[in-house]
Order: structure tokens, then sequence, then C-alpha cells
């Protein structure tokens, strides 16, 4: 049997799904063990696609204090115990992490109770946790390491099924990831009045917390932008779009480039590691997208950018630049017998 384990965020649990939806098309229905924070319950507390789910109150380490880390670190030795009662109960032999603070515990009882590792890392920086873990893993799975037996990002099918190649910028979509970003909504509302003006129409993906205040502004000035808090079905949004402008979290740049939509990345400037710079770093090598820090990502550079971009070179590239069977190749490795 098999556990997934790990995320926080949407990145790390979108891998997850990902990894779940292969298993079952197995006959597979994993176990899983995440946190009762971030979006782990959220995702995942009435998906039947698992044997079971488990939600640990673990937090984590990273940016608290002497007595914090302490606290928390107890927690994650008090929940390596209840992992490993866990495994005895559903007979786990394999252990798949795809990082964050939910993972720790499991991962951790993985190496300590002798059960195969594998991690899933999605960032080009790799993250605390799994610095830590990798020595001890079977395999590293990511696609920024030579190393890795698979380099394929675990993208949803979806993505592929409705992907095209774009031909010339009739619509623009701005994507601040599920949590929405301040900074990328109000670029969206200085450059929509141009684009429209231009006859290039606007998919707005806000967050929920700003849909409100985003959508009266929209309304008072007269901009018939089409406005999301949070979007359930993304290809079919993306299908519409033929440029994006987004952070650049993991999975969300993947799906772009699954997508084959030509990309303006604007990294959140905080993340670990600025993860989300490298992430996009590493397409920008190989000129398949463009990248502006914030301080950088002014109107005029980013309309600029939009115009002068070969749109549909960047588009077939990006085509290129991703096989739709990461998930499906991820866990035939997992699965297959005597490896070293």
């Amino acid at each position: 049997m098999i556990l997934l384990t790990g995320g926080g965020t949407g990145g790390h649990l979108s891998i997850v799904r990902s990894l779940k939806e292969e298993l079952n098309k197995r006959g597979i229905k994993p176990v899983f063990i995440g946190s009762s924070y971030g979006q782990d319950r959220a995702w995942f507390e009435n998906d039947d696609g698992f044997e079971e789910k488990y939600f640990f109150d673990t937090v984590g380490v990273v940016n608290k204090g002497k007595i914090g880390k302490l606290l928390a670190m107890l927690k994650i030795l008090k929940y390596s115990l209840k992992s490993y009662s866990i495994f005895k109960k559903h007979n786990i032999q394999k252990v798949v992490s795809v990082g964050g603070y939910s993972a720790a515990a499991a991962s951790f009882a993985a190496i300590f109770f002798k059960k195969e590792l594998y991690i899933h890392e999605q960032n080009a920086a790799m993250g605390t946790l799994n610095k830590k873990l990798s020595p001890y893993a079977k395999a590293v799975f990511s696609s920024y390491l030579e190393s890795s037996p698979v380099k394929d990002y675990p993208v949803n099918e979806s993505f592929f099924k409705k992907s095209r190649v774009r031909e010339e910028l009739k619509c623009v979509i701005f994507l601040g990831g599920s949590q929405g970003a301040n900074f990328i909504n109000e670029l969206a509302k200085k450059l929509s009045s141009h684009l429209l003006e231009k006859n290039i129409s606007v998919i707005h993906q806000c967050g929920k917390k700003s849909y409100n205040d985003i959508k009266e502004f929209y309304e008072k000035n007269g901009l018939k932008v089409e406005l999301y808090d949070f979007i359930e079905d993304m290809p079919s949004i993306l299908q519409k779009a033929d440029f994006a402008v987004s952070r650049s979290g993991a999975s969300t740049l993947w799906e772009l480039c699954a997508s084959g939509i030509p990309s303006i990345f604007i990294p959140y400037p905080y993340a670990a590691g600025d993860h989300q710079y490298y992430n996009a770093k590493y397409l920008e090598s190989k000129k398949l997208c463009y990248i502006f820090r914030e301080k950088d990502a002014t109107k005029e550079k980013i309309l600029q950018t939009l115009q002068n971009a070969d749109i549909k070179q960047i588009s077939e590239n990006l085509l290129k630049s991703i096989n739709k069977d990461g998930a499906k190749r991820i866990i035939e490795y997992i699965l297959a017998p005597n490896k070293s």
C-alpha cells in the first residue's frame, strides 16, 4: 500500500491529486496524511479516491523562535509515532512526500521505520524539509534536477487536452494563485483599460478577499472583464487565453506550459528561497517566458512585452517542453520492483 503526504498550498496538493488519480486508474486507493491547517482538509476531506485520510495538528518550523521551533518539532515527533500506527493499520510500504510541513511527520516516520520514501520537489529551489529528507529517499522527482528519474511535471491531463498553439493576442489572463496576489490585482486594474481599447479581452482571477472591491472597480469604470475569485475549471478558462500574467508557483507555471500559453511571470518576492523566481528562470533560460521583479513590472514594460512577443513560436515550444504522462511515469517508477 502507498501513502501520500504533504500539502499546505495548492501547489503541493495538486501533485497529491495527480498521483492519487493515477493510482486510482490502477485500482489503488492510497492513504493520505496532511495537516489540519492550510488547504489540505478543504481539498481532500470528501475525496473518496483515498482509502483513508488523516489530518494532523502539525505546523511549520521555519520562521519561529526557539520555543516555537521546539514545540513544532515535538509535534512532528508525536505525529511520527502516530504515522507508524497508520503504517501498520494499512500495511504501508511506500511513502511519497510532496513537501510542505504537512509531510514532515509521515516522512520522518518512513525513515525511522524503514519504509521506501519517495519525494516530489515542485520547485527549482528545493524546500528545507526536502533537503533534509532527500539523502534518505529512494528517488527525488523534479522537473529541474538532471538526476530525476522523471522530469515531466505531473499536470492533470485535462490541461493537455484543452491546449492549443496561440497565434495572436486576443485575450490576456491575470493569475494570482489560489489566494490571489495584490500586486497582480493592481497591475490588472492598470492594464485592463489599455487592453480592452485594443480589443484584447481580459480574464482576471483575483482571490476571494479582493473579489468584491475589484468587481466594484471594473463596474465603476465600465470595464468588461471576466472576473473570478477562484477558478474551478482552470483548463477551460485557460483555453480562452493567449497570454498570462502570473505568479510562478510550480503548478501554475507547468499548467501554463501544458496549455501552451506564453507568460509574463512576476515571482512572489517573499517565497522561501526565492523559489518562484528560480522556477521561472528555468523557463526563461530556454526562452519560454518573460520574468519581471515587482519593482520592474511597470504598466509600460508589460504592454511592450505583450506587443513584441513572438506568441506562436513560444507557444509551440512550450507544448514541446512537457509531456502529459508525468504522473503515470512517476507511479510506474514507484511501483516497479527491485530498484537499487
